[in-house]
């Protein structure tokens, strides 16, 4: 009786080679179905960032403007880079504009998120209100600053007269002004973005900690140094790292406020690139100011992450 009830198990269950070749069919099907879903995103970055960013290194390399044939000439490009005084220029103007308008969007923003975390009525409107420069068109911005910062009828200017300022900056028209009147224009437009990754950041901060700091006769300066400050350190990081990023590749705004002047007060790598691209035709050698903005890019993250791995042991 016994032998014939492991006869049937037996003959019930299939062969460990059918085992395994059902196991293979199953593995190769959540294959397919992981590709199916991946796929489209891979080929939409294979298309539209990987193969551009091959060729860009490789047209770095030649002498090429479009039309005619791209020729092989080595490091000449980086070396033109290097005694072009209108590129060093765009790089001294970049690290202006970042060194400002880094810690200033970073201490705006998080000033309004410490404002905006409090359960008061109205305050999705301000959160609102503040994340809506953001979103509104650049060009629209740019257009109605330059209209503030007008020297002679700018309401800027008219308050600070009114004020008792007798001589107010030309901001826009002069050469020492244009910058910083630029980052205050792209801190006001950015400081709703930001301000959103701060307050998701302060939600994650534990109620516990505040209380027990509170109890102990801490202040508010000293809970905000000594509780709020170190539970924001992953979202500081994340914050500086894109700031970082979108301060180095700033372009647009530029573009539309001053176009680089008044003379090269303004220009930046990008809009440097722009032109010896997209003005002059030669895409060889604004392909290698582009490489240089890249490593200049890669070379300030990499810094960033050692030391925030350094700060976090």
């Amino acid at each position: 009786m016994t032998s014939l009830v492991a006869d049937d198990v037996a003959a019930a269950s299939p062969p460990p080679a059918s085992r395994r070749r059902r196991r293979s069919r199953l593995r190769l099907r959540s294959t397919l179905i992981g590709w199916s879903f991946i796929l489209p995103n891979f080929l939409g970055f294979a298309l539209l960032t990987l193969v551009p960013v091959v060729t860009l290194f490789y047209m770095s390399f030649t002498n090429w403007n479009v039309f005619g044939k791209a020729d092989w000439i080595g490091l000449a490009n980086f070396q033109r880079l290097l005694g072009d005084g209108s590129f060093r220029i765009s790089v001294l103007n970049t690290l202006y504009y970042s060194v400002m308008h880094i810690p200033l969007t970073i201490v705006v923003s998080l000033g309004l998120a410490l404002l905006l975390n409090n359960k008061l009525r109205g305050i999705a409107f301000f959160r609102t209100a503040a994340f809506f420069p953001y979103i509104t068109s650049i060009v629209a911005i740019a257009v109605v600053w330059n209209l503030l910062f007008s020297p002679d009828y700018g309401p800027i200017n008219q308050i600070l007269r009114f004020i008792g300022f007798e001589n107010p900056p030309g901001w826009l028209t002069s050469s020492e002004w244009a910058m910083p009147a630029v980052v205050i224009v792209s801190t006001w437009r950015d400081m709703g973005y930001y301000m959103i990754l701060f307050l998701a950041g302060l939600q994650t901060v534990p109620r516990e900690l505040h209380e027990a700091a509170r109890v102990d006769g801490a202040n508010v300066f000293q809970r905000f140094f000594n509780v709020t400050l170190p539970c924001l350190r992953p979202t500081m990081f994340f914050v500086t790292v894109m700031l970082t990023i979108n301060s180095f590749k700033i372009f647009d705004l530029i573009l539309v406020m001053t176009n680089g002047g008044p003379g090269q007060a303004t220009l930046v790598l990008s809009q440097f690139i722009y032109k010896k691209g997209f003005e002059e035709s030669q895409f060889g050698y604004a392909s290698a100011a582009a490489v240089a903005l890249f490593l200049l890019c890669i070379v300030v993250t990499i810094v960033q992450f050692f030391w925030n791995k350094r700060r976090s042991y």
